[in-house]
């Protein structure tokens, strides 16, 4: 039995608010909204592995942590450094990659990796 990870969500207290700052900020882009007539969901453009989507939620969001892979690291960091807030500075890791982690304005944890 093949098992292989194919969507991933985290919850923001407002859809709206979640989608302007993951596109503004970070540049994703929204492909995807449901349900078509009040949405509070939404998916985002992704090139490979599991689609990412937020969604409002009440009470309270979750919180969790989630590695995205980044082609240079180096260039995204300079890109949104100084636009977020920040749990890790870009740094060298043991295991030979480089990465760095910031929250989004909902608590969950954004982690962006080079290998």
């Amino acid at each position: 039995m093949e098992i292989y990870l194919d969507h991933v969500r985290v919850n923001v207290s407002n859809l709206h608010q979640g989608i302007e700052w993951y596109e503004g900020t970070l540049g994703f882009k929204v492909t995807g909204h449901w349900p078509p007539e009040n949405p509070n969901y939404a998916h985002f453009e992704t090139g490979k592995g599991a689609i990412f989507a937020i969604m409002e939620t009440d009470p309270s969001p979750s919180h969790g942590r989630l590695n995205f892979k980044v082609e240079n690291v180096d260039h995204y960091w300079d890109q949104v450094a100084d636009k977020v807030e920040i749990l890790e500075d870009l740094f060298e890791t043991p295991y030979g990659t480089k990465k760095f982690t910031i929250k989004d304005p909902d608590g969950n944890e954004l982690g962006f990796v080079q290998a």
